[in-house]
C-alpha cells in the first residue's frame, strides 16, 4: 500500500461534498500536470490511502482521509470545450489526461498547513517544500502514520 496527498479546492470539491456524493466517491478530474498524472497512471493502486487536502483557500490543510477506489481512466473533462479543463490537443483515441476515483474513508479534524509546518519530522514532506505546486504527491509511511495519529 502506498500513501498520497491529493489537493482539491473546496469550492470545487470539498471533503463535505465528497461525503454527500453517491457512494462517497468522486472522480479526481482536472489534473493537468504530467507528474501528477503519471502518479495516477503508473503508481497508484486501488486501496492506496489518501490525505484529502483543501488547497486554494484561505486556510489550506488536511480535511480527511480517503482511498484510491479505481484504476486510472480518461478524464472526460479534457474533451469538453465548456470545461475549464478542456485540452484542445487531447483526442478520444489518445487521451492525454487520466483520473482515478477517490472514496471517503472519514472526515477528520482539520489540520492546517501551518500546524503541519510546526511538527518536527515532517520537514521533508513534499507539500511543505517551497515551490511545490503538485496536486498529488507521495507521502511516506512515517508521514502517514504521524499525521493520522494527530488527526
Amino acid at each position: 500500500m502506498q500513501f498520497w496527498l491529493m489537493k482539491s479546492e473546496p469550492d470545487d470539491v470539498s471533503i463535505d461534498d465528497l461525503a454527500a456524493r453517491p457512494g462517497q466517491t468522486v472522480p479526481w478530474y482536472g489534473v493537468r500536470n504530467y507528474q501528477a498524472r503519471n502518479f495516477m497512471r503508473d503508481a497508484m493502486q486501488i486501496g492506496d490511502r489518501v490525505l484529502f487536502y483543501h488547497s486554494g483557500c484561505e486556510v489550506p490543510g488536511i480535511a480527511g482521509l480517503a482511498e484510491v477506489a479505481s484504476g486510472p481512466y480518461p478524464d472526460a473533462s479534457q474533451f469538453d470545450p465548456a470545461s475549464p479543463y478542456f485540452d484542445a490537443k487531447a483526442r478520444q483515441e489518445e487521451p492525454r489526461w487520466l483520473l482515478v476515483d477517490v472514496k471517503l474513508v472519514k472526515k477528520t479534524r482539520f489540520m492546517p498547513l501551518t500546524e503541519m509546518r510546526g511538527y518536527a519530522g515532517l520537514e521533508e514532506m513534499r507539500v511543505l517544500q517551497r515551490g511545490n505546486r503538485l496536486s498529488i504527491t507521495p507521502v511516506t509511511p512515517f508521514e502517514w502514520q504521524f499525521i493520522t495519529e494527530h488527526l
